[in-house]
C-alpha cells in the first residue's frame, strides 16, 4: 500500500473515533498501537498526550506535533422537555454544527445518538425559525430515545458534564478530495503515522532525534504547553487556512509565517521555504489571522525552543472541512525533506 493510501485509510479510521478535547483515550490507543507496530517507543504525558520517539543520526532533538483532539461539546443542562443544552468544546460557529448528528457519551460508558438543532427547529412551527440567533443558548441536542422530560433523560444515565461528539461524515471522492469533520487535525496525525510507516519499512533514519507529540488539548489552547526539554526545534503539523485574502490551497502545503500568537521562527520558516523550492513541492507562505497551534502553546508555556508551522490546506475549517490528497502529499514531502529522510 502506498504511503498516501495508508494515510487516507488511517484518517477515515481515526475520524470515526470520537475525541473532543480531553476525551481522547480511545483514539490515542489506536495511534499508540500503530506506532508500536512500526517499532517506535511510546510514552504518555501526565495530561494524556502521546510522545513517540525516533532515534536519529545526531544528538539534537526535533519535536513534531499534531493534535488528535477535535471540536465537540459537553452537556450543560437538561431541559424539562428532555432535550440537552450544551457548552462548546473548542471554537466554532453554531451554524457549522446545526443539523449535525452527534453522540452523547456518559461517564458510565453508555453512548446515545442525537441531533444538534436550533430551539426553533421547524419553519412550519416557529415564526423565528429563520431569524433566531444561533448561539449555544438557543441550541439543543435532540436525543434518539423515548424521553418526554428531564427525569426520563436522567434515567438514561445522561447528566451535566457528559461529552458530546460530532459525527465525522468521512467521504473520499474519485477526484481525490477528502471531505469530513475533524480533518483539523486528524489529517496531520494520519500523515505522521504514514511517515513513521514509511521510515520503518524502508529503514530510514532522520538527521535528528524525533519526539513526536500527539496532543489532546490543542483545540482549547494548551495541547503542547509542556514538551520534552531536549527539544530545540518544534514544528506543528496542523491545517493550512483557506479563505479571504489568504494564499492557502487544498492542493498545497501551507508554511505559516505568523498567526494570532505572533511570528514563527524566521530561520526555520526560511529553511522550509528553501526546501520546498529545492524539492519542487507545491507550497504557499501565509498568515493565519485567527489561529494558534501547539507551537504557540509551547512558547507560551515557557519552553526554550524555535518553532514553525506547516500543514495541508483545509477548506471550511471548523465546519464541514475538505482537503485533497495532493495537499497531504505535499505536506508529507516537505516534512520528510526537513527531517532528512
Amino acid at each position: 500500500m502506498e504511503t498516501i493510501d495508508y494515510i487516507i485509510k488511517t484518517l477515515e479510521t481515526i475520524v470515526n473515533i470520537p475525541s473532543p478535547s480531553g476525551f481522547t483515550k480511545e483514539v490515542m490507543g489506536f495511534v499508540e498501537k500503530e506506532a508500536d507496530r512500526f517499532g517506535y517507543v511510546c510514552e504518555y504525558t501526565q495530561k494524556g498526550g502521546l510522545i513517540i520517539s525516533v532515534n536519529g543520526k545526531g544528538e539534537e532533538t526535533l519535536g513534531l506535533s499534531a493534535h488528535v483532539d477535535t471540536l465537540g461539546a459537553m452537556v450543560r443542562s437538561i431541559d424539562r422537555e428532555g432535550t440537552l443544552k450544551f457548552t462548546m468544546v473548542g471554537g466554532y460557529t453554531m451554524h457549522s454544527v446545526e443539523g449535525s448528528y452527534c453522540k452523547i457519551h456518559t461517564r458510565e460508558g453508555q453512548v446515545y445518538t442525537g441531533t444538534i438543532l436550533a430551539k426553533s427547529a421547524s419553519v412550519h412551527s416557529y415564526d423565528d425559525a429563520k431569524t433566531m440567533e444561533r448561539t449555544d443558548r438557543n441550541m439543543v441536542v435532540r436525543i434518539d430515545e423515548i424521553v418526554e422530560n428531564k427525569e426520563d433523560v436522567l434515567k438514561l444515565g445522561i447528566n451535566s458534564g457528559d461529552y458530546i461528539s460530532f459525527d465525522g461524515q468521512f467521504k473520499y471522492t474519485e477526484k481525490g478530495f477528502i471531505k469530513s469533520r475533524h480533518l483539523d487535525d486528524k489529517a496531520s496525525v494520519a500523515l505522521l503515522l504514514g511517515m513513521l510507516k514509511e521510515m520503518s519499512e524502508e529503514k530510514l533514519t532522520p538527521e535528528k532525534n524525533l519526539k513526536i507529540l500527539i496532543s489532546n488539548y490543542e483545540e482549547v489552547g494548551f495541547g503542547a504547553s509542556w514538551i520534552p526539554k531536549e527539544i530545540t526545534e518544534f514544528i506543528a503539523v496542523d491545517m493550512g487556512v483557506i479563505g479571504d485574502d489568504l494564499n492557502g490551497s487544498e492542493y498545497k502545503v501551507s508554511i505559516c509565517a505568523k498567526d494570532s500568537s505572533g511570528p514563527y521562527d524566521y530561520d526555520m520558516t526560511n529553511r522550509l521555504i528553501a526546501l520546498a523550492k529545492e524539492n519542487n513541492i507545491d507550497y504557499v507562505v501565509d498568515i493565519f489571522p485567527h489561529y494558534g497551534s501547539d507551537v504557540s502553546a509551547a512558547l507560551k508555556g515557557g519552553n526554550n525552543i524555535r518553532g514553525a508551522l506547516i500543514g495541508q490546506g483545509i477548506h471550511a475549517s471548523h465546519g464541514m472541512e475538505r482537503t485533497h490528497r495532493k495537499g497531504l502529499e505535499n505536506t508529507l514531502k516537505l516534512l520528510k525533506a526537513y527531517i532528512g529522510v
